[in-house]
């Protein structure tokens, strides 16, 4: 049975920053504006209040918000819609490479 407290597995931003060399999905579920000012450039926005919409076919969703917090939430929505999720910890907080601005 599916809870808010199920548990989602979680990476470090340095763990991802390795991964990205790969052909990952990365989802970053800060607001549009908070994207706008920096994101990963991997990275698609879509916010937290539309995660649950998120209907692509793909095999592993990395999740990213500012603090690590709305990503948890972003990816147990995702996990109890059949995806496969990891949390990136910390997020962009703890994200020390490059960043991209803009859309």
């Amino acid at each position: 049975m599916f809870s808010l407290f199920t548990k989602v597995p979680s990476i470090s931003a340095t763990d991802l920053k390795k991964k990205l060399t790969s052909a990952i999905t990365l989802i970053d579920v800060r607001t549009p504006s908070e994207y706008q000012m920096g994101h990963i450039a991997k990275a698609k926005n879509v916010p937290l209040d539309q995660i649950h919409m998120y209907n692509k076919k793909v095999q592993t969703i990395y999740v990213i918000c500012q603090s690590g917090m709305r990503s948890a939430q972003a990816a147990r929505i995702l996990k109890k819609n059949g995806y496969d999720v990891i949390n990136v910890q910390g997020g962009m907080n703890q994200w020390s490479g490059p960043i991209k601005g803009g859309k």
